[in-house]
Order: structure tokens, then C-alpha cells, then sequence
């Protein structure tokens, strides 16, 4: 064979191979496919796949992992499986060994899938159809065995909170979703699809989603969040919302927290359709929400940029932007960048992880409606800025970021854990931080360079020790004060109060008395006596203690006398004046320079002060109602020798002086006999 056929040959070989190689991917549809999940279509899905097509797909995930596999819809029109199948293989190349091979017109496979190693190979072949909509399944390492499909709704899972993990891709599924936080999405909406919407997981990378479940609302709002858009939706029987961290409030642009200052941009727009007149379109009106003129720069070009100043490292977890907002103006930033800073010099561009370009976020469609976009993971750091890349007739923005505070205790500390003991030259160790240089391949988690040098500040150390240990020894002072200023104003309040004679106040316990309810009730087996029988017992010395309660005004020690109520209308006992020593209280004569507050008579006017009315308790209840009975006005008759609980009121020569309507009533003794005995 001459040399010319062996040439003809070679080509025409070589010419196959690549034919071949160009056909492993006529077949392939939108596909994510990411070092932890991701998601697979065929090409056309979820219309019908291209005749004589054949697509395949290499996975790896870190080594000594397997993968799962989920599959959202299979529908391949073949019976036999020879022309057309979706096989998987485990490894890549020519020595993968079959996994599983299938086919057929709306299989429905539910149990998962899972490989024998970290590397698999996904074929699709298709021959002569006429329908079938093709292929379209997720896969993630074995360790997420609740990985659910792109297409799963709310619906699917009747549990009233659940918890599932979503893969990357998600976007790539045509179903729709209605709804948006926080009010809640429609049951029929895709789980992952509104997950990515809301912000809770990135269509990059997926994650992890805690959902829970409750009653529908009449209506669902549409908007656009992280490149999916949402649609208005009507009355449902439930809806689903998503638990979150709580990082998403407003950072102040829209509340004025943020000063007019903190607002900076590459340039302002001064113009105005009145001659004259100038508006200037500054940074200041990039408020969202705020009236009137927005930012514009003085120029649309891919170099200007809007900054905003935090102050100090927050963690921003979004941001929220509209157009113009002016009818007449209908300007707006339909794409932006967003790039990062802790010292306003040195500045990164947001990234998604394991990409290797900067992120180009999705802007406003018009220049009125509101657009969110998450970063997941969050940025931490102080400086902000937006350079928009694409824009309608101009560059016109007003902006809100979500966030919050870094939390206390949450500075990044595995990244604190890379610092190293050094020896320094004072022959003391010393920390030392390993130099990371910043590079574009620097993950989009932002630590503040400044909160990490101050961390590991002296002051900073001992602040942190001394200010738990200051606040306790304030706490301990505080304390102390509240309670000596309790105890002495108890003490002077106890200065002044009457007091029962026969307390001790030497008694603790006693003393604490007046703290007790003064409601205290009398001892059963107590026994009162009339004064008569006081004389009687007195000799003997068995008068028994009385148990009295304590009142407003504290009695004096009376026998015979029944106790006084809680809140008593009796004026006190002043105690007996200098040389005052009778040693009945109620029956000697009174000189009348000595004054004692039972023995007068009230005035005519009134009493100041209730008059007791004694009953002899020596009385016993079997005897007739009349031997006990009281005696009306006028001179008292048939007396014991036993004084009465009362004598009528007595002039100085000790004479008795009745008159026409007694102040006191004298109770008749027990000897007396019932009117009408002789």
C-alpha cells in the first residue's frame, strides 16, 4: 500500500475520534455538577431529548466518599434498553464496572442509588423516538441520606417541620414557585427552588434546609430574589416557610442609621431640566425607599461605583435594590458586582465558593420593583462597594444591605487557631500570624483583619478578664446598699411602733413578727377574765399571757378586754405620767392634772375614739340571759363587793355623777337578780 492510503487512513481515523468525542455531549442539558452534589438534565428537558444522541457525565467527590443518587424523572421511550437508557458506572474510563442501567416511559424510581467508590460515570444514550421528556436527577455524597430531588414540593412531606438537604442546581428545574419571605410559599412550590429564592441555600453549592409547615394565606406575592422569580399565587390549604439564623435585618440605610457620611461613590450626577435649577443626584439619596432623587454617577460605565462605611465589621448577609423609582426616570442597574473591604484600600470581589470568576449578581428588570440578592457564604467586613456592569438608558440605585452584628465570641476563631508561638526578642513567646496572601482564589468568607489584631491585644485580654470581674464586684455593692438601706429603714419604722408589753424585743423572732400578716388569729384554748377575777387570780400569779394580734394602735395589757381588731380605732396607751402609780386603772379617783385616755368621759360632740364595750366573760354560758345582762341608764344597784368592768365616771371628791344620758353603760354584776324580784 502506498504511502498516501496509509495518510487517507490515519485522517479519516483521527477524524472519527473526535466525531466521537463531540458526541458525548449533544445530549447533555443543563447540569451544576459540584465537589459535594449537584444536578444532571438531559438536553431539552423537560421537553423532548434530540434523536441520536448520547451524553455523559464524570463525578468525583473527595476521595474515600461514594455518591448518591436520586432520580427526579426518568422517561426514555425504549423497552429493551439497547438503543436508548440512562447507565451509571462506578469509576471513569475503561476500567468503570456497571453500576445500574435503565429505561422506559415514566418509571418512577424512588429508592436512591449509591456507588462503590468516590468517582462515577453517567451515560445517556438515545436512538429513534417519537416521545419521552428524558432525564433529570441529583446526586450528593452518602452522608446526606435525606437528599431530596429539585422537583420535591412542599406537598410531598406532610410532617408539620422537617428537616432535608437540597443539591446544587437546583435553577436548572422548570417548575415555578409563589410566595416569598417571610410570608411563606405556596405547598405547590419546589422545596429546593424556594430555598435558593429565600436565601437559604445558594444554587451553587445547595445545603441543608429546615422547613416548617402551616396554614395557607389567601394570596401569595411574586418577587425576584437570587435570579428566581417568583409568581403571585391564590388561596392554599398550607404553606412552608424556612427556620434561618435571624442574620437578615437592616443594616440603616433605609432608617437613617447610617449617615449621610458613611455614603461615598465614584461620582454624582448634577443636572436638571429647568435651567438654573441644579439636582444633584448624590450618594445620599441611595436610600431605599427614600423619595426623590437616587444615585447616579456622572457617567454609565463599568468603573463607577456606590461604597457605603459600616463604621465597624458587620456580617451582610444581603442586599435589596431598586431603580430610579421616578416615572420620569427610568433608570435603573439590571447587573452590579459587589467587592468587600475592613480597611477602604485594599478590595476583594464576592465570589461563589469554588468559582473562579467574580460573581455578577442579577439587578433590577425595571426601574420601580424591588430585587434581593443573599450572599451565601456571608461577607464580614466594614467597606461595601456596588459597581454596576449593566444598566437601562443609565446608572440610577437605591440600596438596603440585611445583616447583623457579628456576634461576641464568633470572630472567625478557626482561623485564630493558625497562629503560631514565635519567640520574640525579648526572649517572651509571641503570637504570629502566618501570611496568607490575597488572592482571587480567596474564599468569600470576610474576617476582619482588625478585629483579629485586636483580639490578640493585651488590653483587649485583660479587658476581657476585668469586665466580668467588675461587673460582679458593682452587682455585689449594689446588693450590699439595697439591703443595709432595707434594714435601717425596718428599724426606724420599729422605733416608733406601740408595742405589746410582754414582747421581747431582745427576741429575734419576736421581731419578726411585724413582718408576718397581721391578720393572726387567736389560740383556741385562749381564756379571757373580768377584772374581778383578775383581783382574785393576782395574788396567785396564774394570770395567763393573752395572745393578741397586732393592731395600728397596739392595746395596752388589759384584762378582761376582748382583743382589738387588725385595724383598731383605739388611741394608745401614753403611758402613765411622772408619779402616776394606781394600781387600778379604771377604778381610782383622777386628779385632774393627770390625764388617762379611758377614764374621761367622751364630749358631747362625739367620740374621738370608740368606747369598748366589756362583756364579763365571767358569766357562764348555762346561766339565764338576765343574770348577765347590762343596765340602762342611770345609777348602777346591787353591786359586789368586786369592782365592775366599768364605774361611772367620778368627780374629784370620788362622788359618782350620773347623768340624764350616761357616756359609759355599767354591766350588771352576775349577783344581780331579773327586774321583778324582790
Amino acid at each position: 500500500m502506498s504511502p498516501p492510503a496509509w495518510t487517507w487512513l490515519f485522517t479519516w481515523l483521527l477524524l472519527m475520534t473526535l466525531l466521537s468525542k463531540l458526541n458525548l455531549c449533544d445530549g447533555c442539558g443543563p447540569t451544576v455538577l459540584g465537589p459535594s452534589s449537584g444536578t444532571l438534565s438531559s438536553l431539552g428537558y423537560p421537553r423532548t431529548y434530540p434523536n441520536t444522541s448520547v451524553c455523559e457525565w464524570e463525578i468525583s467527590v473527595p476521595r474515600g466518599k461514594r455518591i448518591l443518587f436520586r432520580f427526579a424523572t426518568l422517561d426514555i421511550e425504549d423497552g429493551d434498553c439497547q438503543v436508548s437508557y440512562l447507565r451509571l458506572y462506578d469509576g471513569i474510563g475503561p476500567g468503570r464496572s456497571e453500576i445500574v442501567k435503565h429505561c422506559g416511559l415514566g418509571v418512577n424510581i424512588r429508592e436512591p442509588v449509591e456507588s462503590a467508590g468516590s468517582q462515577v460515570t453517567v451515560q445517556f444514550m438515545s436512538g429513534i423516538h417519537h416521545t419521552g421528556r428524558g432525564v433529570y436527577l441529583s446526586y450528593s455524597t452518602t452522608e446526606h441520606t435525606d437528599l431530596i430531588t429539585c422537583l420535591d414540593k412542599g406537598s410531598d412531606f406532610p410532617e408539620a417541620e422537617f428537616s432535608k438537604y437540597c443539591p446544587a442546581g437546583c435553577l436548572t428545574s422548570p417548575e415555578e414557585i409563589s410566595g416569598t419571605v417571610p410570608n411563606g410559599y405556596r405547598e405547590s412550590s419546589p422545596l429546593c427552588v424556594a430555598a435558593v429564592h429565600a436565601g437559604v441555600v445558594s444554587n451553587a453549592v445547595g445545603g441543608r434546609i429546615s422547613v416548617v409547615s402551616s396554614k395557607g394565606i389567601p394570596h401569595y406575592e411574586g418577587t425576584l430574589a437570587n435570579n428566581v422569580t417568583s409568581t403571585g399565587g391564590t388561596l392554599s390549604n398550607s404553606l412552608f416557610t424556612f427556620r434561618t439564623n435571624g442574620c437578615y435585618g437592616t443594616l440603616g440605610l433605609e432608617s437613617g442609621g447610617v449617615a449621610d457620611t458613611q455614603l461615598n461613590a465614584s461620582s454624582a450626577w448634577d443636572w436638571s431640566a429647568v435651567p438654573g435649577q441644579h439636582s444633584v443626584w448624590s450618594p445620599a439619596g441611595a436610600r431605599l425607599k427614600k423619595a426623590g432623587l437616587p444615585w447616579a454617577p456622572s457617567q454609565s460605565d463599568q468603573q463607577q461605583w456606590l461604597q457605603v462605611d459600616l463604621k465597624r465589621g458587620k456580617r451582610i448577609t444581603g442586599i435589596i435594590t431598586t431603580g430610579s423609582t421616578l416615572r420620569e426616570y427610568q433608570y435603573y442597574a439590571s447587573q452590579y458586582r459587589v467587592l468587600y473591604s475592613n480597611n477602604g484600600k485594599q478590595w476583594s470581589s464576592y465570589r461563589e465558593p469554588n468559582a473562579t470568576h467574580d460573581k455578577i449578581f442579577q439587578g433590577n428588570i425595571n426601574y420601580l420593583h424591588e430585587v434581593r440578592n443573599n450572599f451565601i457564604p456571608p461577607i464580614e467586613a466594614r467597606f461595601l462597594r456596588i459597581s454596576p456592569t449593566a444598566w437601562h438608558q443609565r446608572i440610577a440605585l437605591k440600596l438596603e444591605l440585611l445583616g447583623c452584628p457579628i456576634p461576641v465570641g464568633d470572630l472567625r476563631f478557626p482561623r485564630l487557631l493558625q497562629f503560631h508561638l514565635l519567640p520574640a526578642p525579648s526572649g517572651r513567646l509571641a503570637w504570629a500570624r502566618p501570611h496568607t496572601p490575597r488572592t482571587s482564589e480567596t474564599p468569600p468568607y470576610i474576617q476582619s483583619d482588625s478585629l483579629v489584631v485586636s483580639l490578640l491585644g493585651t488590653d483587649v485580654v485583660l479587658a476581657a478578664v476585668l469586665v466580668p470581674v467588675l461587673v460582679m464586684v458593682l452587682t455585689a455593692l449594689i446588693l450590699t446598699a439595697v439591703c443595709a438601706w432595707h434594714w435601717r429603714s425596718r428599724k426606724k419604722s420599729s422605733e416608733g411602733t406601740y408595742d405589746l408589753p410582754h414582747w421581747d424585743r431582745t427576741d429575734w423572732w419576736k421581731s419578726m413578727k411585724q413582718l408576718l400578716p397581721s391578720k393572726m388569729v387567736e389560740t383556741e384554748d385562749s381564756v379571757r377574765y373580768t377584772s374581778s377575777e383578775v383581783g382574785r387570780l393576782s395574788g396567785r400569779g396564774a394570770v395567763p399571757r393573752l395572745h393578741a394580734e397586732p393592731a395600728e394602735y397596739a392595746q395596752p395589757l388589759v384584762s378582761g378586754v376582748t382583743t382589738l381588731g387588725a385595724r383598731s380605732t383605739f388611741k394608745p396607751d401614753e403611758g402613765p405620767a411622772p408619779g402616776y402609780s394606781d394600781s387600778d386603772l379604771y377604778d381610782a379617783p383622777i386628779s385632774p392634772d393627770i390625764y388617762h385616755a379611758y377614764a374621761e368621759p367622751l364630749p358631747a360632740s362625739g367620740a374621738e375614739y370608740a368606747t369598748p364595750i366589756v362583756v364579763d366573760m365571767g358569766c357562764h354560758l348555762n346561766q339565764p340571759p338576765a343574770v348577765c345582762g347590762f343596765k340602762g341608764a342611770g345609777p348602777a344597784a346591787g353591786r359586789q363587793a368586786g369592782r365592775s368592768a366599768y364605774d361611772t365616771p367620778k368627780n374629784a371628791s370620788g362622788q359618782a355623777t350620773p347623768t340624764a344620758d350616761l357616756t359609759y353603760q355599767v354591766p350588771q354584776s352576775c349577783a344581780q337578780k331579773p327586774a321583778g324580784q324582790g
